[in-house]
């Protein structure tokens, strides 16, 4: 239950202290709670099922002092003609899903970045497989030519059709897998735990950063602390460390 986890999730952001970060299925209450214990950060992001709190967020949290937004916004994961529509189901998806997207500018440095967070579908062949194109076509719209990062838990491990998609170095709009360029590579690779029911060598990686453009990825891990049984979630966090050129 979250109220006996929220407090580790909240102390686990101090602790890795993250500039930026994208979460998912995140209730409003969970976003309140968030918002209580993390007063350093804002946050873009909206619930899927209205447009409004109904529903889970695929929020982008950010370090105020950090980072301005100078453009942001969010599209459901569907048809286009169905891409502002709240709670739209998009091709054979079982949920509704959405994106959330932001464009960043340093104030350390005036340097701007295009940052990505979503939640794939988990059943959908076609919403999976067009899901991941939008979500190239969407960045390569709206980044606007900037360095592009792109989070979220895509329900997909490396070898299914849509990290194929997102990946596809033929496409222009490709992104690339941090953890391959990560100079440092730390923890092991699956993500997903269901707090703690899948054996650990059989967790899948589900949940990936991906980026494109002028990075300089120092570290990708996957961190897999809990508190005896307790988990802050039921996916491992991905912490990276990069620069920006």
């Amino acid at each position: 239950q979250w109220k006996n986890r929220k407090d580790y999730a909240v102390s686990l952001v101090r602790f890795y202290n993250p500039d930026i970060w994208g979460s998912q299925e995140d209730t409003h209450q969970q976003m309140l709670d968030l918002q209580a214990g993390l007063p350093d950060y804002d946050y873009l992001g909206v619930g899927r099922s209205d447009g409004k709190t109904g529903g889970e967020y695929s929020p982008i949290f950010y370090r105020r002092a950090r980072f301005s937004v100078d453009d942001s916004g969010y599209f459901w994961l569907a048809e286009k003609s169905k891409l502002h529509t709240p709670g739209a189901l998009g091709w054979d998806a079982d949920y509704p899903r959405i994106a959330t997207r932001g464009i960043f500018t340093d104030k350390a440095t005036g340097k701007k970045f295009f940052f990505m967070n979503t939640h794939l579908d988990h059943i959908g062949v076609e919403a999976r497989h067009n899901g991941a194109k939008l979500l190239l076509e969407q960045a390569a719209i709206h980044a606007k030519g900037l360095p592009v990062v792109i989070t979220g838990d895509f329900n997909a491990v490396p070898t299914d059709d849509p990290i194929k998609v997102l990946t596809d170095k033929t496409d222009p709009a490709s992104v690339i897998d941090s953890r391959a360029l990560a100079q440092l590579v730390y923890g092991p690779e699956g993500t997903f735990h269901d707090f703690g029911r899948i054996a650990f060598e059989q967790r899948p990686r589900l949940d990936y950063i991906f980026v494109r453009g002028a990075w300089k990825v120092m570290t990708n891990a996957v961190l897999t602390e809990s508190q005896g049984p307790l988990f802050p979630s039921d996916h491992h966090p991905i912490l990276a460390d990069m620069i920006l050129l």
